[in-house]
């Protein structure tokens, strides 16, 4: 989206969605062009998603693939919901409109539609365009490279400040962001930085070389998008140059792109965190959303059967003294509770970028202090409260043991678990939720019974 469009807001107001799709029923072409396009792409993007396909396909008719390649670029959709909106379209008109889009928003789109789609598109595309998309797609997914936009300003180094301005009026209306202006050597590598502000302040026989700011942050083109978006976000940048291995400038990622990654890295973490393979949307059916679900219920169902043998392995114990069975919930819980928050913490820390290679150790020191403190504490209530239920001091020191041990190994096992899954280069994420309360339950279930079998004496 364009700084323009950013800055954009309604002429006529708030929406009138009855209006317009009155309008359409009438077809009444040019008022539905006027009031429509008033307004901004993002609520333009909005009317287009809640119409109907047989007005979607009318939208095709009034908008050119330009303005609709606005539309795209303010839409908020599903992965698996592109594909359903382009096949709906008009091959040639698909093909233009992708071509009108800045070239990293079209390659994510590109890369959720089939592969056939795709060369199609990119066979009825200008040759320019085509060559633009092709040479993003070919970078690997969740990098620096796929998410990097070729539309920017550059100049050479050599220039004065009076051509370097002619260069940015004519490449503005292209480029995604005029507000830093990137400087290149004789090779095209990356050579410094200025801002408009610069430009505009000084003399126009000025030499750029002689103004630019050589201190210039940038990524490498494999990247992972995660760091990317933390740059940005520690920076302050409004845009981020990538480079290749020899440093020449080959794109830039924009602080609205690190946005988009931002929410998805977060959504992906928050469906890891409740065991489901990516977020569901409430338009979804209930066959649709339980396919999802499945998978992950049956890898915990089976879990879940690990703690079930390990139960039986202990039914001796518990045929001796039935009372046992009744604080099982409470110390699985318990330890659940403890090892879910110190999860939390560690999964946060690794994802802000927070716990580097040196804080590990610190980080698992506090999380065991912490567990040692707070199951003191809880085991203390516990003994005083079975006591007084119970009257069976036996019974509540058992308990009280078992809820220290169990709270204490849990919220270590919670911050080492993802810590060691991250060295393993695996997202940490998956080993939130459902996962580490199933681990934490086996642990607080051995913790608990392997006592109780130690002081079947006295009981």
């Amino acid at each position: 989206m364009t700084e323009e469009q950013q800055n954009q807001t309604a002429a006529g107001g708030e929406m009138d969605e009855e209006l317009l799709q009155e309008l359409l029923e009438r077809e009444e072409v040019e008022a539905f062009r006027e009031e429509f396009l008033a307004h901004h792409p993002y609520d333009q993007a909005t009317f287009y998603v809640k119409s109907e396909q047989e007005a979607r396909q009318l939208l095709y008719q009034y908008l050119s693939p330009a303005e609709m390649a606005d539309i795209f670029e303010a839409i908020e959709l599903d992965d698996d919901e592109y594909e359903m909106y382009f096949r709906e379209m008009n091959a040639n008109y698909a093909a233009d409109l992708l071509a009108d889009m800045y070239t990293d928003d079209a390659v994510d789109i590109l890369n959720e539609l089939d592969k056939e789609q795709v060369a199609s598109y990119l066979t009825m595309m200008d040759k320019e365009a085509a060559q633009e998309i092709k040479d993003l797609l070919h970078y690997e997914e969740y990098t620096a490279g796929s998410i990097m936009t070729t539309e920017f300003v550059a100049i050479p180094m050599n220039s004065t400040v009076r051509s370097a301005m002619n260069i940015l009026r004519n490449a503005a209306p292209d480029a995604e962001t005029i507000y830093y202006v990137f400087v290149i050597d004789e090779e095209k590598r990356l050579a410094g930085i200025v801002t408009l502000r610069d430009l505009i302040i000084a003399d126009e026989d000025t030499l750029i070389s002689a103004i630019m700011n050589e201190r210039v942050v940038s990524v490498s083109v494999s990247e992972d998008q995660e760091e990317v978006a933390r740059m940005i976000r520690d920076y302050d940048f409004l845009a981020l140059p990538v480079v290749d291995f020899q440093n020449h400038l080959l794109g830039i990622i924009t602080v609205d792109d690190v946005i988009d990654v931002m929410e998805e890295e977060a959504s992906d973490d928050y469906s890891k965190l409740a065991a489901v393979s990516n977020m569901e949307t409430f338009d979804r059916g209930p066959f649709t959303a339980a396919k999802k679900r499945l998978p992950w219920l049956v890898l915990l169902l089976f879990l879940g059967m690990v703690t079930a043998n390990l139960m039986g392995l202990f039914e001796e114990t518990l045929d001796q003294v039935a009372l046992l069975a009744v604080f099982i919930p409470l110390i699985a819980g318990m330890a659940g509770n403890s090892g879910t928050q110190a999860l939390a913490v560690a999964v946060r820390g690794i994802a802000t970028g927070d716990i580097e290679e040196e804080s590990k150790l610190k980080l698992l020191a506090r999380e065991a202090g912490t567990g040692l403190i707070t199951g003191i504490a809880c085991s203390a209530v516990v003994i005083g409260l079975v006591y007084f239920w119970k009257g069976d001091i036996v019974i509540a020191l058992l308990v009280g043991a078992a809820i220290l041990s169990s709270i204490f190994v849990a919220t270590l096992a919670g911050s080492f678990v993802p810590l060691l899954i991250h060295r393993m280069k695996i997202d940490p994420a998956v080993a939130s939720g459902p996962f580490i309360t199933t681990l934490n339950d086996i642990i607080s279930i051995v913790i608990y019974l392997g006592l109780a079998t130690l002081f079947l004496g006295p009981l």
